[in-house]
C-alpha cells in the first residue's frame, strides 16, 4: 500500500458538500469514482474538512492508499484525465507515510468569502460570491471583527446541527479586505486550526449587518458573549465561501 496527498480545488455549485451522500452528488462520490476508474477497485479517500453544498474549494486535501505504488504525478494526471467533465481538479500529489492524515495531521485551516458589493446583479460571479447590493463599510466590519479574533465559546455563531465535541474554537484570524483588481469585491480571510459548522458564514452574514449599518460593531461582542444563536446574524449563502488551504 502507498499513501499519497493530493491537494484539490473543485467548483461546488453542482455538489451537495464534499461528503458522500446517498442520491445526490458529492465531490467526494466524484473523486473515488475518478480513483476507482484508474485502479479497478473502491479506494476510500479522507478529507481534511468537509465543506457544505455549493462552497468551492481552492486547497482542500486529501489522502488515500491504492494498493498498488505509482509515481505521483502519474496518480495525478490519471485521477485527473477520470475526473474529466467533472469542475474538479487535483493541483498537487505527494507521496506520503502512513501516519499522515488529512484532517488529523492538520495545523490550521484557512478559509476566504468573497462579497460583490454593488447594486446590479451578478452574472459571471453567480454562486461564486455572494451579491451585497447595500454600500459596505469596511472599517465597521473590521472593528468588529476583532471581537471574535481569539478563543472562545462560539456558539453564537454554530449550526444546530453542528456534530463538535465543543463550542470552543480558537480563532486566529479575521480580517475584511478590498481587493485590489476590482475595488467592488469584498474579501473576508480567517483562519484557525478547526471550525464549527457554518461558523464562517454565520460570522461573515453577522460583518454584513455591520458593514450595512444595522449593527453597531460592539453588538458582535455582545452576539458572541450570548452563546446563543438566535443573538448571531444570518448565514451567509455558501456562494462566495472558499477553503483556501491547510498547514500541516
Amino acid at each position: 500500500m502507498q499513501r499519497y496527498k493530493c491537494t484539490v480545488e473543485y467548483d461546488g455549485r453542482p455538489y451537495h458538500g464534499w461528503q458522500y451522500q446517498d442520491e445526490v452528488i458529492s465531490v467526494q462520490k466524484v473523486f473515488e469514482t475518478a480513483i476507482e476508474d484508474f485502479v479497478g477497485e473502491f479506494v476510500r479517500v479522507y478529507v481534511s474538512g468537509r465543506t457544505d453544498a455549493g462552497v468551492h474549494a481552492l486547497g482542500q486535501v486529501v489522502h488515500f492508499d491504492l494498493p498498488k505504488y505509482y509515481p505521483a504525478d502519474a496518480v495525478m494526471n490519471a485521477i485527473n484525465h477520470y475526473l474529466k467533465p467533472a469542475p474538479v481538479a487535483v493541483k498537487l500529489c505527494d507521496e506520503v507515510t502512513e501516519d499522515f492524515h488529512a484532517r488529523f495531521s492538520s495545523k490550521k485551516r484557512y478559509y476566504m468569502y468573497r462579497i460583490i458589493n454593488r447594486r446590479a446583479p451578478l452574472t459571471f460571479e453567480a454562486g461564486l460570491a455572494w451579491g451585497v447590493y447595500k454600500p459596505l463599510d469596511i472599517d465597521a466590519m473590521n472593528e468588529a471583527a476583532q471581537h471574535l479574533i481569539g478563543t472562545f465559546d462560539f456558539t453564537s455563531f454554530r449550526a444546530s446541527e453542528c456534530q463538535a465535541n465543543s463550542p470552543i474554537k480558537t480563532l486566529e484570524k479575521l480580517e475584511v479586505t478590498r481587493s485590489i483588481e476590482d475595488p467592488l469585491e469584498i474579501r473576508i480571510h480567517t483562519e484557525s486550526r478547526s471550525f464549527l459548522h457554518h461558523q464562517v458564514r454565520n460570522m461573515v452574514g453577522t460583518l454584513v449587518l455591520v458593514g450595512k449599518g444595522s449593527w453597531k460593531p460592539i453588538r458582535v461582542k455582545k452576539a458572541l458573549e450570548a452563546c446563543n444563536r438566535a443573538a448571531g446574524g444570518p448565514t451567509a449563502p455558501a456562494d462566495g465561501l472558499y477553503f483556501v488551504k491547510v498547514d500541516y
